[in-house]
């Protein structure tokens, strides 16, 4: 597990995306190339009655400014005091935390399922993938949300040249109905070809993604979402049920776990 460090830092820029979803990019930071696609960060702002950190997924890094960007929806009072933040402003921060993804082989075909705010660490992870030279037509990029407001970052996206799937509830924006049901009918068209499957989203979502990994036999790995108000594994306050008996702490032997491993 890399070492994590605690530290303040600044908001170098703050962005209003949509729907009361924020991006902000924080820095300067040591090693951050330490960060991977999986980890998170909890972060911490000064002189405010919140007593708890916040765990965020890292949605990207940027290894020139030393700096790295995390995405989020104001849902409570921590969320909304970050959403008043301004460039210059200080934030505490312990980085990185938790288990990052393992990458497919080049030889595999990735299903990226992303629901929400379960976009960030996928959004990361194709940008890594990129990076590496996977080509991005072995990606296919499904995102889902209640609206087309809730589809983020698009331009994004297409500039990864992945092959980007949007699904949306109300049919506002790409296929309507659930992320989860173009997926079966992908893996069905696909089923010789050797596939991956990647997700994160709220936890109906990641059962469903579950079970059609463990139905078509199809490797692959889920980021969780739990409260953790430790972020280090100390308070006990995230575990899940593990398949195998026994429990795993999200925030320490996770976020990610392989298909199959966790009870949901």
């Amino acid at each position: 597990m890399t070492k994590s460090t605690c530290r303040d830092t600044f908001v170098i820029h703050k962005k209003k995306l949509q729907n009361d979803y924020y991006s902000l990019v924080l820095g300067p930071l040591r090693k951050i190339n330490h960060c991977q696609p999986g980890h998170f960060i909890h972060l911490q702002v000064p002189h405010t009655d919140v007593m708890f950190r916040r765990a965020f997924s890292i949605a990207s890094i940027f290894p020139e400014q030393n700096a790295l960007e995390i995405i989020f929806k104001v849902v409570g009072r921590m969320t909304r005091q970050m959403s008043t933040l301004k460039t210059g402003d200080t934030v505490n921060i312990l980085y990185p935390l938790g288990k990052s993804f393992t990458l497919p082989r080049k030889s595999e075909t990735s299903i990226m399922v992303a629901g929400g705010v379960g976009f960030p660490p996928l959004m990361f992870l194709t940008e890594h993938m990129m990076k590496r030279g996977y080509d991005p037509k072995t990606i296919h990029f499904f995102y889902g949300g209640r609206t087309s407001a809730d589809i983020l970052c698009r331009s994004r996206l297409k500039r990864t040249g992945v092959l980007f799937h949007p699904v949306t509830e109300d049919g506002s924006f790409g296929r309507q109905g659930l992320v989860t049901e173009p997926i079966e009918e992908f893996i069905k068209f696909r089923k010789k070809d050797k596939l991956r499957l990647y997700a994160c989203g709220p936890e109906g979502m990641l059962k469903a993604a579950n079970n059609l990994g463990l139905q078509y036999h199809i490797p692959g790995q889920l980021s969780l979402e739990a409260p953790m108000p430790c972020g280090i594994g100390v308070c006990l306050g995230c575990v899940v049920p593990l398949t195998a008996g026994g429990y795993a702490r999200v925030c320490a032997e996770g976020p990610v776990f392989e298909v199959g491993e966790v009870v949901l």
